[in-house]
């Protein structure tokens, strides 16, 4: 039998239809989509519905062990996709009731043609640890069952990953539509007709896992940085193109192909000031070299400067007589962050004032404290677009010490937003967000000398999740309510450089310091955990005074009283 590989173009309509009949194996991880990247993938489709009314949306690939005219599909790749269309599909139809309701549930399960011998089932079958759950809830839309569970006594993270999507998903329907059928069914329209998806299918195993491997290989094939050079260099005055190529090929060398790549994005926005909704290939000419007087300018005033700026950004190497330590100390946790919506303000500010150290300092401080503000409260990626475009359109105007860039402060909403969110429950948030945010804390409270391995670090409880019977903390602790109110909040967390024995969370607490928190020589390497030590007693008052003593630390440094 020929091994055939085949990729189509197809819209949802057809992706979710009896074609396609999907089975996630059970060696594929689990469903990993957080509400962050769900968040952003309805802020893009939302956002291209709005603006582009006849242009179909592109979302991506997927690979499949797939027979041809057979719709048995084993995913190879694109499980995480088709898993958070599904449960954004559920939460579309669960607005609906009758005809309406009956035609948008077919994309979620197949309705079963007895003629045709197909039986109804879930068009999506998830691994088997967490494949009833979802046909459940999710394919059966119990919805509203599925958001009231206690994300704590869920299964496993991928369960609790279904859950917050799905109530994700309700919540921006519900304040974007305001429940208006109309509109709900048109977007939801646009998403299953004009929502496409490649779909790239072999009948072997081994063929699709090398069509996967080359779709997700970051070999050297052309970038579109390659491209851009050669339209670029071939337009500087002949006599000068040597020089220019060699001043190009020298900032590619410092930056890497991918840095170099990524400089070119983040100039796009420092001239844009708005998401990208096309390839960098096609906007870049248009939303940049346009407004460039000559290719010689855009080599010398826009791309040397900004590549410079992006890696003194990057490698955290701002150098001045003064304030140059606390720059680096503020792009040191600027790049800790997981995204790098910051770096075109940090870009277009260094550029532009790299002499002004005192400015320099005022400004990253506060870069920091926008960027920390978005990235614990979840601010999703549409979202922390417009608020850097106020910010880069802002610096276009003359700024300095007296005249500051008065939009990079956080407005009184944004700073309760932010306290609230720090006065809430931390350990539930992302893992890499809650240890931004307890790292961050720890270096507030030490003289800003420690340095930090977010790979070694671990959250543990001082009051521990379960509380047995009769133990010291029921004693000091005998309402399960102020158990459930404190638990996971910040007074109660402490920071370890490596997870210590995992009977020893539920120690009483003089043995738990002694044998959990303390590290080889009786000390911590964390100020948090150090003050835990220091504590006789670990009741709701001590907790209560300890959560207000770090939020009063947080407030001061972070400037955040409204």
């Amino acid at each position: 039998m020929t091994k055939k590989i085949s990729g189509a173009e197809y819209p949802l309509a057809k992706i979710f239809s009896s074609d396609f009949d999907y089975v996630i194996p059970s060696y594929q991880r689990p469903y990993a989509w957080t509400e962050v990247q769900a968040s952003e993938l309805f802020g893009d489709l939302y956002d291209f519905f709005s603006k582009e009314k006849d242009e179909t949306y592109f979302l991506g690939s997927i690979v499949l062990i797939k027979e041809e005219g057979k719709p048995l599909s084993e995913v190879i790749d694109g499980q995480q996709r088709l898993t958070t269309l599904t449960i954004l599909l559920a939460a579309l139809t669960a607005q609906f009731s009758g005809d309406l309701r009956t035609d948008f549930e077919s994309y979620l399960r197949e309705p079963g043609r007895a003629s045709q011998g197909l039986k109804p089932k879930p068009r999506l079958a998830l691994r088997e640890r967490d494949m009833q759950f979802f046909a459940d809830y999710v394919q059966g839309l119990k919805l509203s069952e599925l958001v009231a569970l206690d994300p704590v006594r869920l299964d496993n993270e991928s369960q609790r990953n279904i859950r917050r999507n799905a109530e994700v998903f309700l919540q921006r329907l519900q304040t974007v539509f305001k429940g208006s059928t109309a509109q709900l069914c048109d977007f939801g329209a646009f998403i299953v007709q004009r929502c496409f998806l490649v779909a790239v299918s072999t009948p072997s195993e081994q063929s699709a896992f090398r069509v996967f491997s080359v779709l997700n290989s970051r070999g050297l094939d052309l970038l579109p940085t390659d491209i851009i050079k050669s339209g670029v260099i071939g337009a500087v005055a002949p006599e000068l193109r040597d020089e220019y190529n060699e001043i190009w090929e020298e900032l590619e060398v410092k930056t890497g192909r991918d840095g170099f790549a990524e400089v070119f994005g983040h100039i796009r926005m420092i001239y844009a000031k708005d998401k990208a909704r096309r390839a960098l290939l096609e906007e870049f000419p248009e939303r940049v070299i346009k407004k460039v007087d000559s290719a010689e300018s855009l080599v010398k005033s826009v791309i040397e400067p900004f590549t410079q700026a992006y890696l003194v950004a990057k490698n955290c190497t701002y150098q001045a007589t003064s304030k140059a330590e606390d720059v680096n100390t503020s792009l040191g946790w600027l790049n800790r962050i997981d995204n790098s919506d910051w770096l075109p303000c940090a870009m277009k500010f260094l550029a532009a004032h790299p002499a002004d150290s005192e400015y320099t300092k005022w400004f990253f401080e506060r870069l920091e404290r926008l960027a920390s503000y978005m990235y614990v409260c979840a601010i999703d990626v549409n979202n922390r677009i417009e608020r850097y475009a106020r910010v880069l359109t802002a610096m276009e105007g003359e700024h300095s010490t007296v005249h500051p860039v008065s939009a990079i402060e956080l407005a009184d909403d944004e700073k309760r937003e932010f306290v609230d969110v720090l006065q809430g429950d931390i350990y539930s948030m992302m893992a890499r967000r809650r240890n931004f945010l307890i790292l961050r804390l720890d270096a507030f409270l030490s003289d800003g000398a420690a340095k930090y391995d977010p790979s070694l670090l671990t959250l543990e409880h001082v009051l521990p999740q379960t509380v047995a019977p009769g133990s010291q903390w029921a004693k000091w602790w005998p309402s399960v309510a102020d158990q459930m109110r404190w638990v996971h909040r910040l007074a109660n967390l402490v920071p370890l450089n490596r997870r210590r024995n995992s009977q020893a969370q539920n120690f009483d607490f003089d043995k738990k310091k002694t044998a959990y928190f303390a590290g080889k020589k009786g000390v911590s390497s964390y100020v948090l955990t150090t003050q835990v030590l220091q504590k006789a007693t670990w009741t709701p008052a001590d907790v209560q005074s300890r959560q207000g003593d770090l939020i009063d630390v947080l407030r001061k440094q972070w400037r955040l009283e409204a």
